[in-house]
C-alpha cells in the first residue's frame, strides 16, 4: 500500500497551526494525507497579544497551547526544531539540532524529514535596519520568551526603584518605544494600565504619574502608517491624554545603555527599550535553496501562495510576498492576512490531492483595530473592500478586537470549546490579581 500523501508545514504561527489543524481533520483524520507541523517553540500564542503579555496583563501559561496536545486532538504530527535548510531535489527540509533550554545537551539530533508539499509559514521578526545598540540593549517582541524577558525586567525595575533612598535616575522607570505602529502604540496604552496596577501591590515610594513614563518614537511623519489617519488621530489624541509622549519624524540612529539617541540629535533617556519598528522575515528564507526572495527575506508566492521556484513549495502569512492587485506590491503582514491564507490554502492543497486547479487568493481588507488597553479601541472597519473605511472606536470597537482572537481560537478548537473557555475566565478574573506580579 502506497504511503500517503506528506504535507510538511514550517512555522506554528497563526496560518501555519491553522493549516495544520484544519488538515488534520480532515484529511488525517482519514489517513488521506499525513500532516506534520515542524516548530522551534514547543507552546503556540496568538502574536498580537504579546504586547499584553509584556505589560503583565495577559499570563502567558493561561493562553498558550501545546503543539503536542493539539496534534494529537487534531491528527497531525508535530516535530521540535528550527529548520536551517531545504534540499528541493531530494524534497527534504533539514533541521538543526535542538539543545535543552541551557544549550548544553543535544535533545533531537540533526535530521531531514521528506515532503510531497511543503507550506512555509515561519512569519515575521521585527527589523532594526542594523542600527547601533539595537540588538544588545532593545527588546523587540516577537516571541513569548522576549515579551516575558521585557515584564521580569520592568517588575524589577520598580523593585529596585521602590527600595533604593537615593533619588529616581534621569531614565529609571521610562520606557523608549520604537516604532508607532499597530504593536508599539497598544504597548504604551498597556504599560499606562498595568504599571498603575503594579504600584498598588506594595510599591508605595513610585508616584506613576511621576514616575513612570512612556516615550513612543516614530521616523514617520505620524504614528500608525498603514492605518487611515482618522485612525491614528483619534489614537495620538488618546495617547496624548494618558501623558504618553510622541515623538514623531525622528529617526533613531543608536539605541544605548540607558538612552536613544536620534538623528536630530535628542537624546532620550530609557531604562527600558522596545524596538518595535519594521519588519522582516527570518534570514535563512533569503537564500533557501534558490526559492525567490524580496529584500525583507519574503518569499515570491504567485497567487495560488506557491512560490515562483517550486509549484510544490508554498508560503503563507508574513514571510510571503503575496500579489495584491491594483492595492499594494504584497498582501500587508497582518493575522487577519495570514488567517485568510490558510483557508485558501487548505482548500487549494486538497484540489492539489485531487488533481484539480488551484484557485487564485485574493486578499479581503475589513479592516484594523487597534486596542488602546481598557481606554479605548479604534480602528476602521471594512478597508478596501467598499472602496473606503467605517471609523469605530468604543465598546463596538472592543468587541470586534476581541471577537479577532476568538476567531483563531475557533479555528483551532470550535466553537464548543471557545464558548467554555470564555465563561471559565469570566469567572476566574475576579478572584486573580489584575496584572501579573512576577
Amino acid at each position: 500500500m502506497a504511503e500517503p500523501h506528506h504535507i510538511v508545514i514550517v512555522g506554528g504561527g497563526a496560518g501555519g497551526l491553522e493549516l495544520a489543524t484544519r488538515l488534520g481533520d480532515s484529511l488525517g483524520r482519514d489517513k488521506r494525507a499525513r500532516t506534520t507541523l515542524i516548530d522551534c517553540a514547543r507552546t503556540h500564542l496568538w502574536k498580537p497579544l504579546l504586547h499584553e503579555v509584556a505589560a503583565g496583563s495577559l499570563d502567558l501559561y493561561e493562553h498558550d497551547l501545546d503543539y503536542l496536545a493539539q496534534a494529537r486532538w487534531h491528527h497531525f504530527d508535530f516535530q521540535l526544531g528550527r529548520v536551517d535548510g531545504l534540499d528541493r531535489a531530494r524534497r527534504v527540509v533539514r533541521i538543526a539540532p535542538t539543545y535543552d533550554e541551557d544549550k548544553n545537551e543535544e535533545l533531537i539530533p540533526r535530521r531531514e524529514i521528506h515532503y510531497d508539499m511543503l507550506v512555509i509559514a515561519v512569519g515575521s521578526r521585527t527589523n532594526d535596519f542594523g542600527t547601533p545598540g539595537a540588538r544588545e540593549y532593545a527588546i523587540s517582541l516577537d516571541t513569548p520568551d522576549q515579551a516575558e524577558h521585557f515584564h521580569r525586567r520592568l517588575v524589577n525595575a520598580c523593585i529596585r526603584a521602590n527600595a533604593q533612598t537615593t533619588p529616581l535616575g534621569p531614565g529609571q522607570l521610562k520606557v523608549a518605544i520604537i516604532g508607532a505602529g499597530a504593536t508599539g502604540v497598544e504597548l504604551a496604552a498597556e504599560l499606562h494600565k498595568t504599571t498603575r496596577e503594579l504600584v498598588a501591590y506594595g510599591f508605595g515610594k513610585i508616584d506613576p504619574e511621576r514616575d513612570i513614563r512612556m516615550t513612543i518614537i516614530e521616523a514617520g511623519p505620524r504614528i500608525l502608517p498603514a492605518l487611515p489617519e482618522r485612525v491614528a488621530l483619534a489614537a495620538q489624541d488618546l495617547l496624548k491624554s494618558l501623558h504618553v509622549e510622541v515623538l514623531t519624524g525622528e529617526r533613531v540612529t543608536e539605541v544605548q545603555a540607558h538612552s536613544v539617541l536620534t538623528a536630530s540629535g535628542r537624546a532620550i533617556p530609557a531604562e527600558l527599550t522596545v524596538w518595535a519598528a519594521g519588519i522582516k522575515a527570518p534570514d535563512f528564507l533569503a537564500d533557501l535553496d534558490g526559492l525567490e526572495s524580496n529584500r525583507l527575506n519574503q518569499l515570491i508566492v504567485h497567487q495560488t501562495l506557491q512560490t515562483t521556484g517550486d509549484p510544490d513549495v508554498f508560503a503563507i502569512g508574513d514571510c510571503a510576498c503575496c500579489p495584491w492587485p491594483e492595492h499594494a506590491p504584497c498582501v500587508p503582514a497582518r493575522a487577519q492576512a495570514a488567517h485568510q491564507e490558510a483557508t485558501h490554502l487548505f482548500r487549494n492543497l486538497r484540489r492539489r490531492l485531487e488533481g484539480k486547479p488551484l484557485h487564485t487568493y485574493i486578499y479581503r481588507d475589513f479592516g484594523s483595530l487597534v486596542s488602546l488597553g481598557e481606554y479605548s479601541t479604534v480602528g476602521s472597519l471594512m478597508g478596501k473592500l467598499m472602496g473606503g473605511a467605517l471609523f469605530v472606536e468604543g465598546f463596538f470597537a472592543r468587541l470586534m478586537y476581541i471577537a479577532l482572537y476568538r476567531m483563531h481560537l475557533y479555528a483551532l478548537h470550535g466553537a464548543a470549546i471557545v464558548i467554555f473557555d470564555l465563561l471559565g475566565r469570566l469567572f476566574t478574573r475576579r478572584t486573580e490579581p489584575r496584572v501579573k506580579l512576577h
